[in-house]
């Protein structure tokens, strides 16, 4: 299989700007006749919707929430990063591109990343005329704050409740269309599979999450906006209904998945504190800005503290490691995410861990409340500070606080083209949902802005390469290719059904998360790999054997949900582990033990990098890893499209 990339010739700076110009239109009256199903809500999805309805299209958009507004997107909290330099400290299109490609690690595609930079400014304007409450200076200038991985202040928040704003200012442009009649609206319906009819995405199968029915709708052209699969791992910063069934029922109908294990480990999330928990807490990355990470300097410091025999605000400065500030001088606690990460589990590797579990370090905020005041820390992040306190029960204004890292974001994700569209025609994917601009790790507050860029930018430019080839109308659901994937699926859920084994459909996620958490989390070897290999599929056996799944399909059924939503993660953690084995290299959040810099390394003795950074290997893995699953248990096809920098020298990724 060859993977055309589709990116336009010239000069990078130019790429987008000829591509607009040379893509396919349609008048406003053909418009009217195509019909566009949006799979998701959120941010990306609810942004396409709406702006593809806008242009004239009839839009269909599905999402398992009971409403646009509760879709994941909400949950972002920092900010969403843009170029417009009003800070005058250097930024620039070009170097927020740069930084992208580099926080990435140089696995990411240069033409997509250099468009996500170009359109970042338009998004922000988008949004200023929605309405959303940016944080704004005295002066009334929208007010910018620092992110990681960054050396200027790009990034435009609303508070500690960002993604919420953003995701207001969508649904009220998603609801305006609703009203209007472009766009129909499905809440509370779930994707289960693909419908393709000449080998061309043509429809979607769906079950309806109130009743259970069963049905299929028709389009000329799919998109999926669905988010990330960091799930598979159980615990994690995602809401527990955030799922891989839409990219994965599509990945079993042809798509190639792209860099699966690419997943991203955030270090400011609040510690696990018991077997209890289903999720994970996220304390915004955006409070490094006046946060200041550290741990004890010695082990018996650290125990003492665990047994809430000596108090953190009691340790001299001389005997507080301020870690992230001693390793990389330059970026500080505002260090990327996949390094910042590494460089807290190294400190409680070492038995330097300060919560009950030995698996936390502190966020301190002393320094900055002492500079600044109390009132304006409550200012940036007082809604942060109250989740924090809720919680954990501890004031954070008074005793730092606790944090470690935990599974966040995907940057793997079904492959596209630069047109957003996948190796199945006429299937597009936005958002988080695609693999393409963040690489091996992504910068925080670049997430939001990928999404509306994708939806409100992109999408509605290039769709129309497809659409245009196509004649409206043309495939109905009475088409025979609906009713054998409709059928399909009820087989699938009566087999589930009929288990009727001993075990919860949770107990099983649990399992495969541990698995997936010690084997491919935030360390990786060719040992924990290969055992992971053997142990998914053992526990893939016993889940379509012995897992109890009470309540019928003709009902709300949530154990039914789940199960459908695990079983999926069985199949894609055991793929998720043959891309980390396959990738003999550490890039960004894909950290393997056996491709580090050690001290006896040139570049570790010359001063470039420092030991224990992660080592890439350009020359074999400069490539994406798209890969075409053939079924459970049998060994995926790897497809390899080479990324080729033009404008970028690819080095070793210092932030000393």
């Amino acid at each position: 299989m060859t993977l055309d990339s589709k990116i336009p010739a010239g000069p990078l700076e130019q790429k987008w700007s000829s591509h607009k110009m040379n893509s396919k239109l349609i008048n406003p009256a053909n418009k009217r006749k195509f019909n566009i199903i949006v799979v998701g809500s959120g941010l990306a999805g609810g942004a396409a919707a709406a702006t593809l309805s806008e242009l004239g299209y009839n839009v269909k958009c599905f999402c398992y929430q009971d409403s646009p507004r509760r879709a994941h997107s909400i949950a972002a909290q920092g900010g969403i990063n843009a170029a417009k330099n009003y800070r005058n400290d250097g930024d620039s299109v070009y170097r927020l591109f740069y930084d992208t490609i580099k926080g990435g690690d140089f696995r990411s595609r240069e033409a997509n990343v250099y468009r996500l930079a170009e359109v970042s400014s338009q998004i922000i304007d988008q949004c200023v005329a929605q309405g959303v409450p940016f944080a704004r200076e005295y002066g009334g200038l929208l007010d910018n704050r620092s992110f990681g991985g960054a050396q200027v202040s790009r990034t435009f928040y609303a508070r500690g409740q960002t993604g919420q704003q953003l995701l207001i200012g969508c649904y009220q442009a998603l609801e305006k269309e609703i009203h209007k009649g472009g766009v129909k609206m499905y809440p509370r319906t779930e994707m289960l599979d693909l419908v393709q009819v000449d080998g061309h995405a043509k429809g979607i199968v769906v079950r309806d999450l109130n009743t259970g029915a069963i049905s299929s709708h028709a389009a000329d052209a799919v998109i999926l906006a669905t988010g990330g699969y960091g799930n598979v791992f159980f615990l994690s910063t995602n809401a527990m209904g955030c799922n891989v069934m839409a990219a994965w029922r599509a990945a079993r109908r042809g798509a190639l998945m792209a860099n699966p294990c690419f997943t991203q480990i955030h270090p400011t999330c609040i510690p696990v504190s018991g077997e209890y928990q289903s999720k994970l807490t996220l304390m915004s990355e955006s409070l490094r800005n006046d946060g200041r990470v550290w741990a004890p300097k010695d082990k018996e410091t650290a125990r003492k503290i665990r047994e809430e025999k000596f108090n953190p605000n009691d340790v001299p400065e001389e005997d507080r490691d301020y870690f992230l500030e001693r390793k990389y001088p330059s970026f500080g606690n505002l260090a990327p995410r996949d390094i910042s990460s590494r460089a807290a589990k190294e400190v409680c590797d070492e038995g330097r861990g300060i919560a009950p579990t030995g698996l936390g370090v502190y966020l301190d905020f002393r320094d900055s409340i002492k500079r600044l005041g109390e009132d304006k820390i409550r200012a940036s992040y007082g809604n942060l500070f109250q989740m924090y306190e809720k919680i954990s029960g501890e004031n954070p204004y008074e005793r730092p606080m606790m944090i470690y890292p935990a599974v966040h974001y995907t940057m793997g994700g079904l492959w596209v083209d630069y047109n957003l569209m996948s190796n199945v025609p006429g299937l597009h994917v936005l958002g988080e949902a695609n693999f393409s601009d963040h690489g091996a790790n992504r910068l925080g507050a670049s997430a939001l802005m990928q999404g509306l860029a994708d939806g409100y930018f992109v999408i509605p430019t290039t769709i129309a390469n497809y659409l245009a080839t196509q004649k409206p109308g043309s495939v109905t659901t009475s088409d025979p290719a609906f009713a054998q994937v409709e059928g399909e699926v009820r087989e699938r859920i009566s087999k589930l059904l009929s288990i009727q084994g001993k075990r919860t459909v949770d107990s099983f996620h649990r399992d495969l998360g541990k698995v997936m958490w010690d084997k491919c989390g935030m360390l990786r070897t060719v040992e924990g790999l290969t055992w992971a290999l053997e142990e998914i599929p053992r526990i893939r056996e016993e889940f379509w054997n012995n897992v109890r799944i009470p309540g019928d399909s003709d009902s709300p059924n949530m154990e039914l949900e789940k199960a459908g939503r695990v079983a999926d993660f069985l199949e894609f953690g055991e793929l998720m582990c043959h891309d980390a084995l396959q990738r003999e290299e550490s890039c960004g959040g894909h950290f393997r033990g056996e491709h580090q810099f050690f001290e006896s390394d040139p570049e570790v003795q010359s001063g470039k990098t420092q030991p224990g950074e992660a080592k890439r290997h350009d020359e074999t893995f400069g490539y994406v890893s798209a890969w075409e699953y053939h079924g459970p248990g049998k060994t995926p096809t790897l497809h390899k499209e080479p990324l080729e920098y033009e404008s970028v020298k690819v080095s070793i990724r210092s932030y000393a």
